[in-house]
């Protein structure tokens, strides 16, 4: 078996299957289906004008070498992100646990239910640590999460609170000023006052 050819390790149909399958949907070969299915005004009439393929292997040396042309500079981002130590069984386990963002049939996007997944773990994990009863998670940056906070308590507020038109929320000027900046333009279009 050529290993360096991805095509031959490619899970896909036989020869034989693809005929079975043509043969129950009617037509002879991918082309003619092709033809039938995709109109003729937006085919392309010429081959595509590609490169040889490479191997899987020269494939990965030909992305190193451009890699060697990224430029790393110092990240001055700063403001509540700070350095920390990662466990690699941490990164691995919950941060690149690739059955949380891939998925297992062809038509399930599964990012959204892996970041679902990996709440509910996170959570879990909270709630055995600490002995309480219950634990929330969010994927929500500082911002958008305080962002948040404020329109569910803007939401909740006392029956006469909302009659007698209390509507201000009280920021502390040590906050960092993206989520303050945050704060203010969710809070303005529904109507929170500073």
């Amino acid at each position: 078996m050529d290993t360096t050819s991805f095509a031959l390790r490619h899970i896909g149909p036989s020869p034989l299957e693809q005929k079975a399958m043509l043969n129950t949907i009617g037509v002879t070969s991918i082309e003619q289906l092709v033809s039938e299915t995709v109109p003729a005004d937006i085919r392309l009439e010429k081959d595509l004008d590609l490169e040889a393929a490479m191997s899987e292997q020269e494939y990965l040396n030909h992305i190193y070498e451009l890699s060697k042309l990224n430029k790393v500079f110092k990240s001055y981002i700063g403001l509540g992100y700070h350095p920390s130590n990662l466990p690699a069984v941490i990164q691995r386990n919950i941060l690149e646990n690739p059955g949380w963002y891939t998925a297992y049939t062809p038509y399930q996007a599964e990012i959204a239910q892996g970041r679902l997944e990996a709440l509910l773990n996170y959570q879990t994990m909270v709630i055995d640590l600490t002995g309480m009863e219950i634990a929330n998670a969010s994927l929500l940056d500082e911002s958008t999460a305080a962002a948040e906070a404020m329109s569910l308590l803007f939401a909740v507020r006392e029956r006469a609170q909302k009659k007698a038109g209390v509507n201000k929320f009280f920021v502390s000027d040590l906050v960092l000023p993206q989520t303050i900046d945050l704060l203010e333009t969710r809070a303005t279009p529904i109507g929170i006052n500073w």
